[in-house]
C-alpha cells in the first residue's frame, strides 16, 4: 500500500490532469463586440455559474487573413500580463473549427464613447484616468512589452468603471536595448495616434505608446484629436511636424505635459527610459494629488459613476401619482368590447401563432406541451442571444419595454420564462438589471394599448410597449400567475 505520497510502485504521485475546458461547457449569450477577425460573446461557465467575455476566433479566416502570428502574440502577451488595468486572460482552448479566449468581463463601454457622451472630461477626470493608464503602462513595459494601438477604442471599463486596457494583436515583446533605442518595425496603429517615428523610420518602442498617452490625454480635455484632417495623409504630415494646438483652457501642467510627450524625439518624452523613466512621468505637476500606492483601488470619479449608473435599476416605489397618461378612448371601447365578447363565451383566448418566436402563446406553458413541441421551441430558443439569460428555462414570452419612473425612462429587455421568473436586461451592457417579484398578489393593470402597470406588493412597475402590444403582455402574465398561483 502507497503511503506518503507515493504510487505503489514507490514513485511519487502524478497530479490528474487538468481537464481541458469546452464549448459545451458555457452557455453562450450576447455578442459584446466584434473585430476584424473575432466576435466576443458573453459566456457563463455551467458549473460554476461565472461570467467571461469569450474571445471566438474562426481558425479558416485566421489562416486565410494570415493572422495566426497575431493571436499567437495576443495569447502569449496577455497570459504574462497581471495587473488590473488590463484584461485578463483566464484559459484558451480550442475545437475543431474555433479558438476560444476566455476574458474578464468589461461591459461599461470603452473610453471614447465616455469622451462623447460628455463631450469632454474635467480635468479631476483626466487627472485619474490618465494616471491609472501611466500605471498599467509602466507594468507593461516592465515586461519589455509595447502595445503599439493604445487608443481609447482599445481602453474599457469594468463594472467600477475603472480601465481595462484590451487589444493585444499588435503588441510586441521588445529586448532590454530596444526600450531605449527604437528598432524597425512594420506600421501598425491608428491615424490620430500614430507616433512620427513609426511613421518616419518605422520605428516603434516605449516611446511610441507614451506619444499616444499624449493623444489621448489631450483627447480626454478636450473632446477633440490633437491631430485631425480631412485624411490619413494630412494627419500624417501634421504628426510629422508635430503641428497642433493647445486650446487656452487647458491647465498649464496639462499643457506642459502634453508638450512633453508630444515630442518628435521619441528618445526626448517624458517617460522614456532615457528621460526619466516612469519616476519623471509619475512626478509630473498634472499628477498632484494622485497616490500611486493606492489608485488600484481608489474610486472612479463620480461623473464617470454617474454615467454607469444611468443604467442602473435600483429605484424607489414608483409614485404612480405622478404618472399623467391618459386613459387612450379607443383602448377603452375595445376593453369593452372584450369583456362584452367573454361573457357571451366568445373570444375568450384570441391565442396567437406559434411561429412567433418569443411569444409561445395560448395557455402557452412548457407543463401542457409535448415533449417533441418543447424541443422544437428549445431549438428555436437557443438560436436567440437572450437564451443565455434563460439559464436553460423556457422563454415565454420576449420583448424591448421601456421602463418608467418619473421623469426617467429606460429602455430593456424583458424575459418572461418558466419559474416563473421576469427578468428585465440592459439590452446595451447585457446586464440582469432586475426581477419583477411574483406572488400571488402580483397583477397586471392595462392603460393603453402602449402602457401597462404591474402591481406587487411592494411597488408598482410603469411600462410602455412601443409596438401598441400592452395587452398581450398583461395576458400572458395572467396567463403565468394563473398556472403557477391559481385564481385568487
Amino acid at each position: 500500500m502507497a503511503e506518503n505520497g507515493e504510487n505503489s510502485d514507490g514513485g511519487q504521485k502524478t497530479k490528474p490532469p487538468i481537464k481541458k475546458k469546452r464549448p459545451e461547457d458555457f452557455r453562450f449569450g450576447p455578442i459584446l463586440g466584434e473585430g476584424s477577425y473575432s466576435t466576443v460573446k458573453l459566456a457563463c461557465e455551467i458549473s460554476t455559474g461565472r461570467e467571461f467575455a469569450m474571445k471566438i476566433l474562426e481558425k479558416r479566416h485566421i489562416v486565410k487573413e494570415k493572422k495566426v502570428p497575431q493571436v499567437e502574440r495576443e495569447k502569449k502577451v496577455l497570459s504574462r500580463l497581471d495587473h488590473p488595468f488590463f484584461v485578463k486572460l483566464y484559459f484558451t482552448f480550442q475545437d475543431p473549427e474555433r479558438l476560444y479566449f476566455g476574458l474578464s468581463v468589461a461591459r461599461k463601454g470603452e473610453l471614447l464613447s465616455k469622451i462623447k457622451q460628455l463631450g469632454k472630461f474635467d480635468v479631476d477626470c483626466t487627472r485619474f484616468y490618465s494616471a491609472q493608464i501611466v500605471s498599467a503602462l509602466q507594468h507593461l513595459h516592465s515586461l519589455n512589452i509595447i502595445h503599439r494601438d493604445l487608443k481609447p477604442e482599445n481602453i474599457l471599463f469594468n463594472d467600477l468603471m475603472q480601465i481595462q486596457i484590451t487589444d493585444f494583436g499588435t503588441a510586441k515583446e521588445v529586448t532590454e536595448s530596444d526600450l531605449e533605442t527604437p528598432k524597425a518595425s512594420s506600421f501598425v496603429g491608428t491615424a490620430q495616434y500614430v507616433s512620427p517615428e513609426l511613421l518616419k523610420d518605422k520605428q516603434a518602442g516605449v516611446s511610441s505608446d507614451l506619444w499616444a498617452l499624449g493623444c489621448i490625454i489631450f483627447q480626454m480635455l478636450s473632446g477633440k484629436f490633437p491631430f485631425q484632417a480631412p485624411n490619413e495623409y494630412l494627419i500624417f504630415q501634421q504628426i510629422l511636424s508635430c503641428r497642433y494646438e493647445l486650446p487656452d483652457y487647458f491647465p498649464d501642467d496639462a499643457k506642459d505635459l502634453i508638450t512633453n510627450l508630444l515630442q518628435l524625439d521619441p528618445l526626448k518624452r517624458i517617460g522614456c527610459p532615457t528621460c526619466g523613466g516612469y519616476d519623471a512621468l509619475m512626478s509630473h505637476p498634472f499628477f498632484k494629488g494622485i497616490n500611486w500606492d493606492t489608485l488600484l483601488i481608489a474610486p472612479a470619479p463620480q461623473v464617470m459613476l454617474h454615467l454607469a449608473d444611468n443604467s442602473s435599476d435600483d429605484e424607489e416605489n414608483d409614485d404612480v401619482s405622478q404618472i399623467t397618461d391618459n386613459f387612450d378612448q379607443v383602448f377603452m371601447t375595445e376593453l369593452k368590447k372584450q369583456a362584452s365578447e367573454k361573457r357571451k363565451g366568445r373570444g375568450s383566448d384570441e391565442s396567437l401563432a406559434l411561429s412567433e418566436p418569443d411569444d409561445i402563446s395560448g395557455f402557452g406553458l412548457s407543463a401542457c406541451m409535448s415533449e417533441e413541441e418543447r424541443e422544437r421551441w428549445m431549438r428555436k430558443q437557443h438560436q436567440s442571444e437572450w437564451d443565455y439569460f434563460a439559464k436553460g428555462k423556457l422563454i415565454l414570452k420576449r420583448g424591448q419595454l421601456e421602463k418608467k419612473r418619473k421623469l426617467s425612462v429606460k429602455v430593456r429587455e424583458f424575459i418572461l420564462t418558466e419559474g416563473p421568473k421576469l427578468l428585465y436586461i440592459d439590452p446595451v451592457s447585457k446586464e440582469v438589471k432586475g426581477e419583477i417579484p411574483w406572488s400571488s398578489e402580483l397583477r397586471t393593470e392595462p392603460r393603453s394599448f402602449r402602457i401597462f402597470y404591474i402591481h406587487t406588493p411592494n411597488r408598482t412597475y410603469h411600462l410602455i410597449d412601443k409596438t401598441n402590444n400592452a395587452m398581450k403582455w398583461c395576458k400572458k402574465i395572467d396567463e403565468i400567475k394563473k398556472f403557477y398561483f391559481g385564481r385568487k
